[in-house]
């Protein structure tokens, strides 16, 4: 994934960044800081993890119109223990707190996303299913977010409603029909899109593949009885994902099943923050 074909949104959250954090000023540094005092500042892990979000740095300076010289020992999408300096950054003290809290900011939710990530791929290493994210990301951070879970080693899913069809519940149900529902997309979509259909049973199951019009079945909420029941009946040529409920302390059974794919939103929905410091030296 090449963040450089998404700079200009991944910039324009940056502004938003710096307009509610500074708007008119650091009045503290201002106030308290010579402005021609040089320092430096070092970048250190805290605590094991995948780093993600290196990357953006150049444009957050960028943004904060600071001009700041540093050096990484460290890059996006590699595991690091705690106690790694990740990076040394030298100039105006001013500009480096300037840029602190919103560079920390950042990194340590992308590292989040990234570790989290990480943690639940290690469990699906030697199996053939793949890890896949979700939308369930924080507003406005979404290529960044998914930037992340591919650092940690997942693939992305669809990034919004504009790339995929993805027949859902709701569609289902506001079409009176699965059969329905999927003959409209096709349709409209008229081999542009690839579709995904979401059944919640295996006569759903059964319906999907008699329309010969699509391209992936996401077992919803299925159990795993019902999961390796609907991978023997759905052709190769139809990918198999799971969605619904899915933890880290599922997902070797899950994986037994031989589904192509398990979509996780606790990647992007719930994770921690990595912790990382950014300390004057």
């Amino acid at each position: 994934m090449n963040l450089s074909d998404y700079k200009q949104e991944i910039v324009s959250l940056i502004q938003l960044a710096f307009n509610e954090d500074v708007r008119t000023g650091d009045v503290t540094c201002n106030s308290t800081i010579p402005e021609d005092l040089k320092g430096s500042a070092k970048l250190l892990l805290k605590e094991d993890g995948v780093i993600a979000g290196l990357s953006i740095i150049p444009w957050i300076f960028e943004v904060f119109g600071v001009s700041i010289d540093y050096t990484l020992s460290a890059e996006d999408g590699k595991y690091y223990a705690k106690g790694t300096v990740l990076g040394v950054f030298t100039g105006s003290v001013r500009s480096l707190l300037i840029v602190e809290r919103t560079l920390l900011n950042f990194l340590q939710r992308m590292s989040g996303v990234a570790t989290t990530t990480y943690e639940y791929s290690k469990v699906l290493e030697n199996t053939q299913t793949k890890l896949l994210d979700t939308r369930k990301t924080i507003p406005g951070f979404r290529v960044l977010d998914k930037y992340a879970v591919h650092c940690g080693g997942s693939m992305n899913h669809r990034f919004g409603l504009w790339d995929m069809i993805l027949i859902k519940d709701n569609h289902i149900d506001a079409n009176g029909s699965i059969e329905v529902a999927i003959e409209k997309a096709f349709s409209y979509s008229s081999g542009r899109y690839k579709i995904e259909v979401e059944a919640r049973t295996i006569e759903d199951v059964q319906k999907a593949i008699a329309t010969g019009k699509v391209d992936r079945i996401m077992l919803d909420n299925f159990t795993i009885e019902q999961m390796h029941e609907a991978v023997l009946i759905i052709p190769k040529h139809i990918e198999t994902e799971v969605s619904g409920g899915v933890t880290i302390e599922t997902l070797s059974e899950i994986a037994s099943t031989k589904v192509n794919y398990i979509s996780v939103g606790a990647l992007t929905h719930s994770v921690k923050a990595l912790d990382i410091s950014f300390k004057i030296v």
